[in-house]
Formats: structure tokens, C-alpha cells, sequence
């Protein structure tokens, strides 16, 4: 099992650790990281494990093991990799990380402006987009962008908090996708809360501490994909 110390502080940018295993795919798995696995619509942390010798081993992709418990960090293709037992300093590469924070942040503020069931999603490195069913849908972008912003600037707390899957299935108004459900099984799901009454709903992913940290964001471009299928692609305007 990996224990993954983004999900409680996602400014943590290194940590030491351990290798435990090396899978058969050639993922490392660490007994602890701060990298985040892919999921959610996120796309896994890149960075570099530091080697006792001082040699970096550049990592490009992460992603969960089968049963979830297990975070594994690919390396590049024909790199030796060390062997289970060896002490390690992990590494993010931390500016990607704080653009796919502020970008998963400011879809979560998206999904406020526009209160409609959420049927896709997908957050990149300071660009985004939510799918929405929204029947007879006239939507303009500079008008959602402000209010986005508008939310952004009053510098909203992000805090996290866990209740029960018992609790979370007496509650089904909290998941606002269609496509996408939250992992369940493990006895408690994750929320992310922003402000008081503002936002909450359940998400695995890293976002900011504070809105006002978002910046400005602009809506790129609204897509029709189905009948009361609409596409609403952001970015950060910096």
C-alpha cells in the first residue's frame, strides 16, 4: 500500500521514501508519495526520484495499481531501475502540479455557475472542460467567465473533509457527475468544500487552498456535443 500525502497536503512537493516493489509494467511503488496518481479527469503527477548516488530518475506518468492501494511511478522506457529496498527523494515537477491545481479549482467553480449534471470532464495544465446536459442551452462566455472570476475574488476556503459511503448514499444531490462516480468501498469518501455553501461535492483530486489563488480564467470556447450535450472549455487567463 502507498500512502498518498497529496491527498491531505497538496503543497507538499518532495518527501522521502522507499521503494517497496517495482511492478511487472515497470511502475516504482513507494511506500509513501506525494505524487498524484491519475484519476478523476486529472492527468498523474511527472517529477524525478532522487537516488542515494544523487542520480534523478525522471518520472513521466502515474498511475494507480489494479486494486487502487498501490501508486505507481513509470519511469522512462530502458532506464534500470533500482531495486525494492532502496531510500528515495520524490520529487514533483511542482509548476505543472499548481496549474493542474488551480485549473481542477476553477472547474469546480464552473460547475457552480452552471448548475446542470455534470456528464464529462478533463483538466490539463491551465486548461479544462466540463460536459453538461443542458437542454435549450443559450450560454455565453464572457458572461460565465466573470461569474467564475466573480467567485474566484472572493477568496473562498478550500478544505477537504470525509463522510461515510452510508452517508454519502443518503445524500446522492452531493455528486453532481453522470459519468464519472466517486470511488466507494473503502468505508469513506472524500469532499472538497469551497466556502460556506459555495461548493461541496466528493473529488479525489489536488486543488488550491484559497480561490483568489485561480487568477482570472477565460471560458475558450462552448462546443455542442449532442442534442443537450454542451462543452464548456476554460483556461487560465495567465
Amino acid at each position: 500500500m502507498t500512502t498518498p500525502l497529496f491527498r491531505d497536503d497538496a503543497y507538499l512537493r518532495s518527501c522521502d521514501a522507499e521503494i517497496v516493489a517495482v511492478a511487472e509494467d515497470g511502475g516504482i511503488v513507494l511506500d509513501r508519495t506525494v505524487f498524484y496518481a491519475t484519476g478523476g479527469g486529472q492527468p498523474g503527477d511527472i517529477g524525478h526520484l532522487e537516488l542515494p548516488d544523487g542520480t534523478k530518475l525522471s518520472i513521466s506518468s502515474t498511475v494507480y495499481g489494479a486494486d487502487r492501494t498501490e501508486i505507481r511511478h513509470r519511469a522512462a522506457d530502458g532506464i534500470s531501475l533500482p531495486q525494492a529496498g532502496t531510500r528515495v527523494v520524490a520529487h514533483i515537477d511542482w509548476p505543472r502540479r499548481y496549474r493542474l491545481m488551480r485549473t481542477h479549482t476553477a472547474l469546480h467553480l464552473l460547475s457552480v455557475v452552471l448548475p446542470f449534471p455534470v456528464t464529462g470532464g478533463q483538466i490539463g495544465e491551465g486548461e479544462g472542460r466540463l460536459d453538461f446536459d443542458i437542454p435549450e442551452a443559450t450560454l455565453d462566455k464572457d458572461e460565465i467567465a466573470e461569474k467564475v472570476n466573480g467567485i474566484a475574488e472572493q477568496d473562498h476556503v478550500v478544505t477537504t473533509e470525509w463522510i461515510t459511503d452510508a452517508e454519502l448514499e443518503a445524500n446522492p444531490g452531493l455528486v453532481k457527475t453522470m459519468s464519472v462516480k466517486p470511488p466507494m468501498g473503502s468505508g469513506r469518501v472524500r469532499l472538497v468544500r469551497i466556502g460556506e455553501g459555495v461548493d461541496l461535492q466528493p473529488c479525489g483530486g489536488t486543488h488550491v487552498s484559497r480561490t483568489s489563488e485561480i487568477g482570472r480564467i477565460i471560458v475558450s470556447k462552448i462546443e455542442k456535443k449532442g442534442r443537450q450535450n454542451r462543452r464548456v472549455r476554460i483556461q487560465l487567463e495567465d
